[in-house]
């Protein structure tokens, strides 16, 4: 403990004092660039290397720091139209003893290289070109610590036409990745890749599998649910194998929709569930929902016309063509579905450029989130083993009802007034209590049933209540984004957390009802900078620059900035965490 508190009151010294003059990071490193060969033809890729040469007695943290208070060294290439930064390769850190730690903290000494691999598009116009980056470190010896620095690199290349041959350079420089250990950054993206590698094909595809079944947990599969049961709930087929063969096939349906909008995000660099930003997508997902909603409620069946219904093999409309197709527009309600690992496997589809491994990483992160649906699909269709006429049953499809009209209001409020559609929830609540547990008269002469309904709809009616409470609850208050809000805090050195959301995302949501309104994260955020960034319009000029500015991926996205500028991009979250996750993140730039 008392070593500790020396290391951070040695890492607090303002020594930026040599022989009497203002030193820096930058001062005691030299950075210089190496390419693997003369040219690089466009389609094709080049390896860069980023040679530190840190002058002595100097030291710098390695890219994983041995303390989660120490500024890891971070090279950063600037995004633009055409580049891919396909792989990213650190040294490893070797362990030095210094008095004032408890333990040996990972350095980099003398020399340091950090190796690239960058993809160039067929697109890229020949000729010479260059490409910016960012060196970000922290200099440091055995008795003061310096100023981060943050250094831009400049790297000039040329870019010779497609399927031109270029001469190998630098065969020196590039030898040390054989012959030395070196490690992907920490991100998500590199354990993905490092996993195939490991691992092999398989086991890193079951992985993937796995990761889509964890999606599960997240709030973007209700209208999923809502949907399934309603679809398998109302079918009168009782042949278990036949049932779940129609389950299988709707999955397939979800399965081919959710990789084809991944894949489809990963190579063009869209935002992952940006379709849902469309008024027009959100009404017609809604309008679907409502004539669903009013099927369960038996105002009708539903049923296609006989000269459709006939080709897709039933004539309700549930065979096996039409289960499919349903599960393609299920399939769009999955979009909001992201998470670190669904982000880290976009950026590795996109980096790899191979579309065949992203339709096959994809449909098995897909296949992992549609797995509980199988499940869920086959035990409803086995309702029908239940009479049809039965008063239970038909409650049962009341609730069904119920469930799809919210789920219906919520989507045609993201289209005409998104603010306002987290009111669904406890509106839902407490007149679909009313009218299940006390207007309807499914139970009529049933006493046990009457019963249930009384006891389910005062409990809705309860957590409706309870719901509507917590939506009154005030939460963090937000600043919008502008740059001279971004510069005004790292001119005070004042720590920022940025929000990059959309309205039309539900973990969106999820996160400012939940965890923004948590006192503690309230409080915790006091002398933070707090910034909202509206991504709903992703395909803006602004918002795609600001995209591509901070490397987002996917919302909601929280970025942790430290006081002079830098992320802290061990801190950055993706999709819906609880609240102590959230104040755990936030640790790292508070302290510094």
């Amino acid at each position: 403990m008392r070593r500790t508190a020396v290391l951070v009151s040695f890492l607090a010294i303002p020594a930026v004092f040599a022989f009497g003059q203002p030193a820096s990071t930058a001062e005691k490193v030299d950075v210089s660039t190496y390419l693997s060969a003369d040219a690089v033809p466009a389609g094709g890729s080049i390896q860069l290397a980023v040679v530190l040469d840190i002058k002595e007695p100097w030291h710098v943290n390695a890219h994983r720091p041995t303390f989660d208070y120490l500024i890891g060294t971070e090279f950063a290439v600037q995004a633009r139209e055409g580049v891919i930064v396909a792989d990213v390769r650190y040294p490893k850190g070797h362990p030095v003893q210094f008095e004032f730690a408890e333990k040996p903290i990972d350095v980099y000494e003398g020399r340091a290289v950090v190796f690239l691999t960058l993809r160039f598009s067929q697109q890229i116009a020949p000729g010479a070109d260059t490409l910016t980056g960012t060196l970000t470190a922290q200099a440091c010896n055995d008795q003061v610590c310096l100023a981060p620095s943050r250094v831009e690199v400049v790297v000039p290349l040329t870019i010779a036409s497609a399927g031109t041959s270029v001469t190998p350079a630098n065969a020196e420089v590039f030898s040390l990745m054989s012959t030395e250990v070196y490690e992907r950054p920490n991100d998500g993206q590199g354990d993905l890749a490092g996993l195939f590698e490991r691992e092999g094909s398989a086991v890193a595809f079951f992985a993937i599998f796995l990761i889509g079944l964890a999606l599960n947990l997240t709030p973007c599969v209700y209208p999923m649910l809502s949907v399934t049961v309603s679809l398998f709930g109302g079918q009168s087929d009782t042949n278990v194998a036949r049932v779940f063969l129609k389950a299988v096939v709707y999955v397939l349906g979800i399965s081919s929709m959710y990789t084809a909008l991944g894949v489809s995000a990963a190579f063009s660099g869209g935002l992952f569930g940006s379709w849902l930003q469309s008024p027009w997508v959100l009404g017609a997902v809604a309008l679907l929902l409502f004539g669903l909603a009013l099927s369960s409620f038996g105002l009708y069946q539903l049923q296609l016309p006989y000269w459709l219904t006939s080709r897709l093999g039933g004539q309700t409309g549930t065979g096996l063509i039409g289960l499919y197709l349903s599960g393609l527009v299920v399939g769009v309600f999955a979009a909001p579905c992201t998470g670190p690992p669904v982000i880290a496997l976009l950026t590795l589809v996109g980096s790899k450029g191979d579309p065949m491994f992203g339709f096959q990483a994809f449909f098995s992160l897909s296949m992992g989130l549609g797995f509980p649906y199988l499940i869920l699909g086959t035990f409803s269709g086995l309702l029908g083993k239940i009479p049809r006429s039965g008063p239970w049953l038909v409650w049962v499809e009341r609730i069904f009802g119920v469930v799809l009209t919210g789920a219906a209001l919520f989507y045609l409020l993201l289209a005409i007034a998104p603010r306002h559609s987290v009111l669904v929830i406890p509106v839902v609540l407490i007149l679909g209590g009313l009218y299940l547990g006390f207007l309807d008269h499914s139970g009529r002469g049933k006493k046990g049933l009457q019963r249930v309904q009384w006891a389910f709809g005062g409990v809705c009616i309860v957590f409706g209540l309870m719901t509507a409470s917590s939506l009154a609850t005030p939460g963090i208050t937000w600043e919008p984004y502008s740059a001279a809000v971004l510069a005004e805090a790292r001119d005070n050195n004042q720590p920022v957390v940025m929000d990059f959301y959309a309205d039309w995302c539900i973990p969106c949501l999820e996160l400012d009802r939940n965890t923004f309104t948590n006192a503690e994260v309230i409080d915790g955020t006091k002398d933070v900078r707090r910034i909202k960034v509206d991504l709903t319009h992703f395909d803006s000029p602004e918002a795609e620059q600001l995209r591509k500015q901070f490397d987002i991926a996917g919302v909601p996205t929280v970025v942790f900035m430290r006081g002079d500028g830098v992320e802290e991009r061990g801190s950055r979250i993706v999709g819906f965490v609880p609240p102590e996750e959230f104040l755990a993140r936030l640790k790292p730039i508070v302290q510094k």
